[in-house]
């Protein structure tokens, strides 16, 4: 993991790592530990990992909402899509099962994130699996 992040500290990259949620946040901070007390091979930039952490707790608060509790019910073709999307199938391959466009996968995913408060297929599932639905 290190050596993800000692590649991925120079090109900015954020949202790819703590799209990863939680466990991601437990990751950081035992790397962050390391990393302070030097024993993190390769290092990595504290103020990186630092970074990363707040966003993380940035996004937890902001997404949080009741367990077991959505704003609004999903359709059955919502459902359907979260299934697809959890097995893995890009949104081409959806839009072919469903014989929908392209356009309508993703004006359904998004629609799904507003939901789920989530900003990624990676949250949508696991919000969807935490709450039962899938």
């Amino acid at each position: 993991m290190a050596k993800a992040m000692v590649l991925a500290e120079p090109e900015g990259y954020v949202r790819t790592i703590v799209d990863g949620g939680p466990p991601m946040a437990e990751i950081l901070s035992g790397m962050l530990q390391a990393t302070n007390r030097g024993s993190l091979d390769p290092p990595v930039p504290a103020r990186y990992l630092r970074k990363l952490l707040v966003v993380l707790k940035r996004d937890s608060a902001r997404t949080a909402s009741p367990v077991g509790r959505l704003s609004e019910r999903l359709s059955g073709r919502e459902h359907e899509i979260l299934q697809l999307v959890a097995a893995g199938k890009s949104n081409r391959r959806i839009a072919a099962e469903l014989f929908v466009s392209v356009g309508t996968v993703k004006t359904h995913l998004n629609n799904l994130y507003r939901k789920l408060g989530a900003r990624s297929r990676t949250q949508a599932v696991a919000r969807v699996r935490d709450l039962n639905l899938i």
